[in-house]
């Protein structure tokens, strides 16, 4: 079974001696379980694992009742140490307070018990962390799965890479497209949006949210106001309702406005958003487009492109610490503009329809980037930069 770079990580921080829990953190069906059953699987720690997934949301004293189990495996097979991995934990009603409690308890009289927490809710775990856990807890963030991966694990080129995206789960149902279209939207976008965010956040609209996320993706790699947006939208609301929303999609890692980069905030936060999805299987299934049709007309294919790069860059935005915009100045661009350390990068994507621009040119005069690229036709292969570290450009 394939490894991500996770596994590494994770097995690595568990040989060390109890520090900090591991929290494993990322969007629906990118492998979390799947890597910490690895580990489990190689590991010599001696490991409880538990999952909260049947369990009631009320029962928050489930959370001591398996923590004391583990603790007394340990202590009847005197053993050094102890692993307990709790799935799904963000299910259970004040999670987070009760983990506190029971880590507190353990540093207190020096039991040496590890602990690994995940779940599907990427905003559940985190609203719970911030909440009660800080300084307890490190987290390890899965991105959805890269064209490298997908190649190496599925044998993926990076022309499928680019429509049908990163979700392994999907890899076996290309061949039918129809299919593999009913998979993303009822195994992935339903839960993500029904479950996760309305569970999570106060959506006074949730049927505003939908239509926002669903409408919102199909416009991937084109700039839209707020207003204009809130226009193609049947239920009634206004622009700072759907700013919040989209912020909210972002933080579950589905779908972006990029802001305009500019040399203050006020400039950036008030500008128009430019969309993107962090996996193009999304932009693909909600589009309702085949590959074939997508991949024989050239405009299109180049907004499909533009946003796998896209997707490529913002998925390690978090975890490499940087921050992603566009750059636009009446009809000069440039689509991504990567700004780390009060240092930037300019990226600009080029397909076979859309070879001239002068905005990179434009860019470089006015900001000086430590590096201006063009991605695409007469630059880096999209296929190349596809599997590039972002992080190493600064």
């Amino acid at each position: 079974m394939y490894r991500r770079a996770q596994f590494d990580e994770l097995a690595a921080r568990l040989a060390e001696p109890r520090r900090m829990i591991q929290v494993i953190c990322g969007p629906r069906q990118v492998g979390k379980s799947t890597m910490v059953k690895q580990v489990l699987q190689k590991t010599t720690i001696p490991h409880t694992a538990v999952s909260a997934d049947s369990i009631s949301e009320e029962n928050t004293a489930w959370i001591g009742e398996v923590w004391e189990t583990a603790r007394a495996r340990m202590r009847i097979g005197r053993h050094a140490e102890h692993l307990l991995v709790i799935d799904e934990v963000h299910k259970i009603d004040n999670w987070s307070e009760e983990v506190k409690r029971q880590w507190d308890t353990d540093t207190f009289n020096e039991v040496n018990l590890k602990v690994v927490l995940l779940g599907s809710s990427r905003l559940l775990l985190k609203d719970g962390l911030t909440e009660s856990l800080a300084g307890r807890y490190e987290m390890i963030r899965m991105p959805h799965w890269s064209y490298r991966e997908m190649h190496d694990a599925f044998g993926l080129d990076v022309e499928h890479y680019i429509f049908f995206g990163g979700y392994p789960g999907g890899a076996p149902l290309m061949k039918n497209e129809t299919r593999w279209r009913r998979y993303i939207k009822d195994s992935i976008i339903a839960p993500a949006v029904e479950r996760d965010i309305l569970t999570t956040k106060t959506v006074y609209k949730p049927e505003l949210m939908k239509q926002l996320f669903e409408l919102g993706c199909t416009y991937s790699g084109e700039e839209i106001s707020l207003t204009k947006l809130l226009g193609q939208l049947q239920d009634a609301g206004n622009v700072t309702t759907l700013a919040n929303y989209l912020t909210t999609l972002a933080e579950s890692q589905l779908l972006c406005g990029l802001q305009k980069y500019a040399n203050d905030n006020a400039r950036k936060y008030n500008s128009v958003p430019k969309l993107y999805v962090y996996n193009t299987s999304l932009l693909s299934a909600l589009s309702g487009v085949t590959f074939e049709k997508v991949y024989t007309a050239p405009k299109e294919w180049g907004r499909w492109v533009e946003s796998a790069v896209g997707a490529h860059i913002l998925n390690y935005a978090e975890e490499q610490d940087y921050r992603v915009y566009y750059w636009r100045d009446r009809d000069k661009e440039v689509d991504f503009v990567i700004e780390s350390n009060r240092q930037c990068v300019a990226i600009e994507v080029k397909s076979g329809w859309r070879t001239t621009n002068a905005g990179l040119p434009e860019f470089v005069k006015r900001f000086n980037p430590v590096y201006s690229l063009v991605v695409g036709s007469g630059g880096v292969p999209v296929e190349e930069f596809l599997q590039w570290n972002i992080s190493e450009l600064f």
